[in-house]
């Protein structure tokens, strides 16, 4: 709860500045009628209501994932448009207040037919017109997330030490994507060119870690021969997310119906030629040294689906010097490797889409998602262990990416 303090005070301020902004336009647009004005003020009012209960709810409640990413998005633009809107509005009041003063120290005769002294002086309706156009232009990056940034895949390389990996596997590499959602592309071409990336840097095996689908199987009919391009000389394996049980489609109770569902995604990896990983692990070889890789089912906190059983993904997997485990939610890093499970030297997760908003950099990160997953993109370290988060390939909800641009990953093992 360490947050809420500061996220009231964000909100009382954005609140604050609502005050400001209502009364400055409505000070520009004299000529509205009272019933603009009222229609005008009802709205504005309505929709910053919504999206500040929207932000404390989409943290401290087990709303949907996209629909929290819609609210928080959604605050943080208008937010940003304000923020954007303030110094025009400053300059303004500054400039008023001069006049003012000024004409204060003159003491202004009673017949000067300029606004007498305490009376509201009239804003400048260019710089409060100029501040609402400028304030518009956090909107539009959400039209270029849309035409530009859904499909703009960007490689990202990283090394990865794993001391105690096999000399023959010092120097290998590793692909990783995830979170294809094919119920959401639109663009087959773009998603052919991302495959094609991927294949390019040609790396010795590959991870995909959940989320194929938005909810239904059939949703892959369209994508299945892209997707059955992505191959490795030591194999491609894979993981279920919490969108390919179908829960969000046919609910939480089983019924004919979701299991044939769940069985015709667990047939498309087959059919792709991708090792699908249900609680169980690999021995992956090469000149006769080993490491395993492990995979589980969605395992997720609150309302997403728990089907993961570590279990049974570390049977039989003590004599390897090095495990790899896929599993889709980063949440399950923290609230059950990390404790129970120290043997597990990287685990690789997608799920967050970094919220397919924010910025990146190769030295700065920032996503509203953080406020939801501490681990939510990139390489993370706790003593011995590592997490590795993927943004994704795919997006969900809204169609497009606006500083979080989709992503593959190429990782270089290395034992020091």
């Amino acid at each position: 709860m360490g947050r809420l303090p500061f996220l009231i005070a964000g909100c009382l301020l954005v609140i604050a500045f609502d005050f400001y902004f209502v009364k400055a336009v409505l000070a520009t647009f004299k000529n509205w009628s009272d019933k603009a004005k009222t229609r005008f003020t009802r709205i504005y009012w309505g929709i910053t209501i919504v999206l500040v209960i929207g932000v404390f709810a989409g943290i401290f409640l087990n709303l949907f994932l996209s629909l929290r990413a819609i609210i928080l998005v959604s605050f943080f633009l208008t937010t940003a448009c304000k923020i954007v809107m303030l110094p025009f509005l400053l300059v303004d009041d500054l400039r008023r207040l001069g006049i003012y003063l000024f004409r204060r120290l003159k003491k202004q005769p009673e017949n000067d037919t300029s606004p007498a002294i305490g009376e509201p002086i009239s804003r400048s309706s260019f710089l409060v017109k100029a501040g609402l156009v400028a304030a518009a232009v956090p909107l539009t990056s959400l039209t270029w997330g849309i035409t530009s940034g859904a499909y703009d895949y960007q490689v990202r390389r990283k090394t990865l030490i794993l001391p105690n990996l096999p000399a023959a596997f010092d120097g290998i590499t590793m692909g990783q994507i995830s979170d294809i959602h094919s119920g959401s592309f639109y663009n087959q071409k773009a998603v052919k060119g991302g495959v094609e990336m991927l294949l390019g840097e040609k790396p010795d095996f590959i991870f995909f870690t959940g989320d194929i689908v938005n909810d239904m199987a059939t949703e892959m009919r369209d994508y299945q021969d892209i997707f059955t391009k992505v191959k490795a000389p030591l194999g491609v394996y894979s993981s279920l997310g919490n969108h390919d049980y179908g829960d969000y489609y046919f609910g939480k109770e089983s019924s004919p119906a979701k299991v044939k569902n769940l069985k015709d995604v667990i047939k498309t990896h087959e059919l792709m030629g991708w090792d699908l990983l249900m609680n169980e692990n690999r021995r992956l070889k090469v000149d006769g040294e080993e490491i395993g890789i492990l995979g589980i089912e969605n395992w997720g906190m609150g309302r997403f689906p728990k089907y993961g059983r570590m279990d049974l993904a570390v049977k039989n997997t003590d004599d390897l010097p090095v495990k790899l485990l896929l599993s889709h939610d980063p949440s399950h890093w923290r609230a059950e490797v990390l404790p129970k499970y120290p043997q597990i030297d990287a685990m690789f997760s997608g799920h967050t889409h970094g919220m397919q908003f924010g910025v990146r950099t190769e030295k700065y990160q920032w996503s509203p998602i953080e406020y939801i997953y501490k681990e939510w993109a990139g390489l993370y370290q706790e003593q011995n262990q590592q997490l590795y988060v993927n943004v994704g390939y795919g997006f969900l909800g809204y169609p497009g990416r606006v500083g979080i641009l989709p992503e593959i990953t190429i990782f270089t093992l290395k034992r020091a």
